[in-house]
């Protein structure tokens, strides 16, 4: 996909690369990143939230969270967080979109889901694809959750991401380049598999990939 492609990708596009996916569960019994198995996993859910810039250009959200947080301060994130008892992952994660950015949209907006991934922390994540369309720039950030809300065009995510090795695993660690940062999983590995999977056809797995020591806790 050229330069010209990757901006104007379209919801239809989308939808239509996610339709051809299979996403892979969890499941009830997971094993975590060390090996553990546990029948009761705390599970989460993320909105990949997408839709056009006033500059016409196809972005998504992603955010920055306040150095004050306890879990997890000044990292990047997607909007999301722990689901509910009584609401699915989808409707967690447009809650989540909601409490985080004022952006409410139906789950009609959900144009799929990619991969979940389990974190080292015992969470499962469960990523949607949501299309906000026009209200990606009207973003109201909730500022006990946000600190910087950012909108990474589609050209900023096609990028190669890093492939590191630490000491302390043998999974290799993933970094995507972003504004002169490297974001690293969960956050990186969701966003790189959507790269593969709606910008290119391709379908990448990253429930191998490994999270930096700093996010293990």
């Amino acid at each position: 996909m050229n330069s010209d492609d990757v901006e104007g990708v379209t919801r239809e596009r989308i939808e239509a690369a996610l339709a051809a996916f299979e996403p892979r569960a969890a499941g009830e019994d997971v094993r975590d990143a060390v090996g553990e198995t546990s029948a009761s996993p705390q599970r989460a859910a993320v909105a990949i939230a997408v839709g056009r810039r006033r500059d016409g250009v196809t972005a998504f959200l992603l955010t920055v969270r306040p150095d004050r947080m306890r879990a997890h301060p000044g990292q990047f994130a997607l909007p999301g967080g722990r689901v509910d008892s009584g609401e699915s992952a989808a409707q967690g994660a447009l809650r989540e979109l909601h409490e985080e950015l004022g952006i409410e949209v139906d789950e009609a907006a959900v144009l799929g889901r990619l991969d979940d991934y389990v974190t080292r922390s015992g969470y499962v994540i469960s990523p949607f694809v949501v299309w906000v369309g026009d209200l990606l720039d009207a973003t109201i950030a909730n500022p006990d959750e946000v600190a910087i809300v950012l909108t990474p065009t589609m050209a900023e995510l096609d990028v190669e991401p890093r492939f590191v090795t630490i000491p302390e695993s043998d999974r290799p660690v993933v970094q995507w380049p972003y504004a002169g940062s490297l974001i690293h999983a969960p956050t990186g590995a969701i966003i790189y598999q959507f790269r593969e999977v709606v910008l290119h056809g391709r379908p990448t797995r990253v429930d191998h990939l490994e999270q930096p020591v700093f996010a293990w806790r």
